[in-house]
């Protein structure tokens, strides 16, 4: 019977079973993608995917939280930097489960799980355009709809002949043909100052 068991033990001890969901997480983090056990992970993404919340908002707190839960600086390092830069604009949802088949020795079911926003094949390399929906009076679909029946008929404005006129060429005078201005040099008389200096006035 199942009497309050809320999440899979996995069939360990609590200590044990916390030191290997957060080496798994630490592998996460660091390859981005790992393979192991479905049972395994759906528990891995049960505890990450809250340390990846916490790590959207970069302080001293948060950090030492999600460094409680991972016992390791390098991935804690790792998530708040690179991790936290990728999924800064999704709401949740930061991982993806993905069945690969059963395992040769002992036929368990396999699964690889992997960060959403790391994977360039499912994306295309392009970044998700999130849309708007809104509750209230949006248009309905039938006038968004446009027939495809009808021809489109593209309207040509009428092209007006511009007519060239000729533009007459001025012309160039030669060297030869310009003439040599003589230079006039004009005396500017000098103004006699009604005051005489002393000096001036000893010689007369």
């Amino acid at each position: 019977m199942r009497h309050g068991k809320k999440f899979n033990h996995l069939g360990r001890q609590t200590a044990h079973r916390k030191s290997m969901l957060a080496n798994m997480a630490c592998s996460l983090i660091e390859h981005k993608r790992i393979n192991t056990t479905v049972a395994k992970a759906k528990a891995l993404k049960q505890f990450v995917e809250p340390l990846i919340t916490k790590s959207k908002e970069d302080t001293t707190h948060n950090r030492r939280i999600v460094f409680a839960y991972l016992r390791s600086k390098y991935a804690v390092t790792d998530l708040f930097r690179d991790v936290a830069a990728k999924v800064g604009d999704r709401p949740g949802g930061y991982t993806r489960i993905i069945k690969v088949g059963n395992r040769l020795g002992d036929n368990a079911d396999m699964a690889m799980i992997e960060l959403v926003d790391f994977n360039e094949l499912y994306n295309g390399g392009k970044k998700e355009v999130v849309k708007s929906k809104s509750r209230r009076g949006g248009k309905s679909k039938k006038a968004d709809e446009v027939s495809t029946d009808a021809p489109v008929v593209e309207a040509k404005a009428p092209v007006t002949e511009i007519e060239e006129t000729p533009v007459a060429e001025a012309e160039v005078p030669t060297v030869a043909e310009v003439e040599e201005t003589p230079i006039v040099e004009v005396e500017t008389p000098v103004a006699e100052t009604e005051n005489e200096t002393p000096a001036e006035e000893a010689a007369e």
